[in-house]
Order: C-alpha cells, then sequence, then structure tokens
C-alpha cells in the first residue's frame, strides 16, 4: 500500500501546487493566528477551491469554539477536521456529530505514559494524528520540528487508521516509517525554508524518498 502524505501549514497558490503536483494526499491548513502556518478564512477558501478532487483539504485547529468551527466549515470546502488542542474524548465526539465531517484528533507523545491517550481518542475520531508532545511553555501545540522516541510506538495499531508526525525530514521519514509501521505521514516545518514558508523542492524531496523506499 503507497504511503499516504500530508503536507501541512499551507498558506500560498505556490505552496498548494507544489503539494498536489507532488502527489501529496491530504492539504493542511492552519487555523491558529499564534502559528507562522496560520491563514484567514477568506486565504483558506481560495486556496481550497482550487485542489483538485481527491485531495482532501483538512482545516486545524486548536481548542477552537464552535462559532469558530462554524465559520470555517460554512465558507470554505473541507473534507475533514484536524483538532491539535486540549480537546476532551467528548469534545471530539461533540465536533463530529455537530458538523458531520471526518476528525482527526493529535495526540502528543514524548515518553510511554502519553501512549494510552490514543486508545481513549481511537473511540471517539476517525483518525489519529500521533505527534511529538509540545515542550512545556510552547506557544504551538505542534510543528515545531520536534520527533519523539519512534519506538514507543512501533508496529502498534489502534482501531483507527493514523498518521505520523513530528520531525519528519526527506532525510529520516523513511527510517521513521520503517520504525513504526506507519501507512500515512504528516510534515509541516520539515519540507520549510523558513517558518511557515514552504519549499517546493523538499516538498518533492518529502514525497520522492518515500517512494524510492
Amino acid at each position: 500500500m503507497e504511503t499516504r502524505v500530508k503536507i501541512c501549514g499551507l498558506k500560498t497558490p505556490d505552496a498548494v501546487s507544489a503539494a498536489v503536483e507532488a502527489g501529496a494526499q491530504y492539504l493542511g491548513f492552519v487555523f491558529f493566528p499564534k502559528s507562522p502556518r496560520h491563514v484567514e478564512v477568506a486565504t483558506a477558501r481560495d486556496l481550497a477551491l482550487d485542489v483538485p478532487v481527491g485531495v482532501a483539504k483538512v482545516a486545524l485547529v486548536v481548542n477552537a469554539t464552535d462559532a469558530e468551527l462554524d465559520r470555517i466549515t460554512s465558507e470554505m470546502p473541507l473534507d475533514m477536521l484536524q483538532l491539535h488542542g486540549k480537546e476532551s474524548p467528548e469534545r471530539v465526539a461533540e465536533i463530529r456529530s455537530r458538523y458531520g465531517l471526518p476528525v482527526m484528533k493529535a495526540v502528543g507523545v514524548a515518553s510511554a505514559e502519553d501512549v494510552p491517550a490514543l486508545d481513549a481518542y481511537g473511540m471517539v475520531c476517525d483518525q489519529l494524528l500521533v505527534d511529538a508532545k509540545a515542550p512545556k511553555g510552547a506557544d504551538l501545540p505542534g510543528g515545531n520540528g520536534l520527533s519523539f522516541d519512534w519506538r514507543l510506538i512501533s508496529k502498534r495499531a489502534w482501531n483507527r487508521p493514523w498518521m505520523l508526525a513530528g520531525g519528519l525530514t526527506p532525510e529520516n521519514v523513511v527510517l521513521a516509517i520503517q520504525m513504526t509501521g506507519a501507512k500515512q505521514v504528516d510534515v509541516s516545518s520539515g519540507v520549510e525554508r523558513a517558518p511557515g514558508v514552504k519549499d517546493a523542492g523538499k516538498i518533492r524531496a518529502f514525497i520522492e524518498a518515500i517512494r524510492a523506499a
């Protein structure tokens, strides 16, 4: 099975084109003002309208209110919501029910103690995003360019599809897949030349590395 790729934090038509042309299956748009990858809803809408059918458009939100989600889901075409904050399993289930969209829940992992949360969230979401846990005091819950000890989830399976994130780059993604058995991977800072600025060459290199393996 082909490894599926999500390129997250897209802000410009050029970055969207680069991700689509390289063969990404998911494109992520970040709605979190503290992030260098944040986009306004109107901008994301324009970008999403140019995405070919079959490539999933994902809205990343952090502890979003219903009002914020109402606006995003009503103003742009979306295929999935990605919850990247401290949303409880109950909140995840509520959002999934209210918006009728598949929900991906990000769970940060730094030690073995963090792994059981994946089972709990797997009961209420459509996909899991297994990410590196943000360090204490970090402004961003993800996109920090950090990885975690992949042995913690080596060859694990949950009752939902899952995606590996956290510090992935064109240089280490193949090893990460080999160590974890991931069938899907998510990259943001690892394909940038500066925070929030995607590099078309790195996007291509990331996906080509996976295909070559």
